[in-house]
């Protein structure tokens, strides 16, 4: 049924960008969401007035408010489709983290309330009547939504959405949702228990555990979390196959919404080469990680001397001496130069959050490691964290 409806209204889909086809799907993925759960939502609310079931019921309230998540995600897909502008010049495809966010808050808004209405109902219980056609209702729910949990899991990997995601995990819950009502009907009716507020009150709190765990993950994409190991791997394989790059620190990527990120990294490589033929490498270097990964690039370059005996004696064995403190802990930059007869160290340590010391702490305990080296070495430190895995 989707594919059909994938080809009636994406047309081209071949020659579209990747950017173009992310917000096509996922504006038919919410609005064939907006379509089924209006359509479950009616079917039960049918359901559970014939059969007086508060858990039918809260499951129908619950179908509703997924027609206005996925209006909300359908929104969500639009608005961050929009391109750049003056004012927003990295795009606007946050707007599908805020869309995500929006729809979590929809799940725990519902929970919350479905296990306030189960509380009330196990306080004064009411007598079910067993239907034939709301078991029916039923079971085709949970195969619906189980089709739009698959649907909507495939196309969140293919095309890395928080909110397809969120949207699937919400589908997951509504089948066991469902699943748990079903059951109760069932037990209520073959046997003497009456366990229909009871399952209102388990779908309520598997709902809100559901809007949780969703708002969780939206809110950290929103604030900046760490970039996907796969990521930073892969952008560490780009870099270093190029000859003249003999290692990389301080690797950033800047996420501006998904499908939207920019990259940012040290390349360190020998004083000794040929400038002009660094520059050319750096360039290729940036075009390459813009085709492969679809992420704008700036690499900066630090000359490391890897030739100087002295400089790389002190260095080993100042990083010999940095497993004291934590063995993740490395320095780069690495500079010895001499000013007005004093020798100086210049060198920047990366510090794990792991490790937990102030910056001005770990400072302090790398200057007297130096100093245990060689008294009459003075250093400049600078600590910093590091923002990506294998950074």
């Amino acid at each position: 049924m989707l594919k059909l409806l994938a080809k009636i209204f994406i047309k081209n889909e071949a020659q579209l960008p990747e950017t173009e086809r992310r917000r096509k799907y996922g504006m038919l993925s919410g609005g064939y969401g907006i379509f089924l759960n209006l359509i479950l939502g009616a079917a039960k609310l049918f359901a559970g007035l014939i059969s007086g079931s508060l858990a039918i019921m809260a499951d129908a309230a619950n179908n509703l408010t997924d027609a206005s998540s996925s209006l909300v995600s359908l929104l969500g897909f639009r608005l961050a489709g929009k391109e750049a502008d003056e004012n927003h010049p990295f795009g606007h495809a946050r707007f599908e983290y805020i869309a995500g966010l929006i729809v979590a808050m929809f799940i725990i808004v519902m929970g919350f309330e479905l296990l306030i209405s189960s509380i009330k109902k196990i306080l004064q219980p009411e007598a079910i009547n067993f239907s034939l056609l709301s078991l029916i209702i039923l079971l085709i729910s949970v195969f619906i939504k189980f089709h739009m949990m698959i649907y909507n899991r495939r196309l969140g990997k293919q095309f890395s959405s928080a909110v397809l995601f969120a949207t699937a995990a919400d589908s997951m819950s509504d089948c066991i949702a469902t699943s748990v009502v079903l059951l109760s009907m069932l037990l209520g009716h073959f046997t003497t228990l009456t366990p229909d507020a009871y399952a209102g009150g388990l779908v309520a709190l598997f709902i809100l555990y559901t809007g949780i765990k969703e708002a969780k993950v939206l809110i950290s994409h929103l604030l900046g979390h760490s970039p996907d190991p796969e990521l930073v791997h892969r952008i560490e394989q780009l870099v270093l196959e190029d000859a003249f790059v003999l290692g990389i620190h301080d690797l950033l990527v800047h996420d501006y919404g998904p499908g939207h990120c920019l990259v940012s990294l040290h390349a360190e490589v020998s004083p000794h080469e040929d400038l002009l033929k660094i520059h050319e490498a750096i360039d290729t270097i940036e075009l390459r990680i813009r085709r492969e990964l679809g992420c704008p690039a700036i690499v900066h370059i630090d000359p490391v001397d890897m030739e100087d005996a002295e400089t790389l004696r002190i260095r080993k064995d100042l990083e010999e001496k940095l497993k004291a403190l934590s063995p993740e802990v490395t320095i780069h930059d690495f500079r010895f130069l001499t000013r007005q007869g004093k020798k100086i160290l210049f060198f920047d340590v990366s510090a794990p959050f792991s490790l937990k010391m102030s910056k001005e702490q770990i400072r302090l305990s790398v200057d007297q490691l130096v100093k245990e080296l060689d008294p009459s070495l003075s250093a400049m430190i600078e600590i910093d964290r590091p923002y990506a895995a294998g950074d």
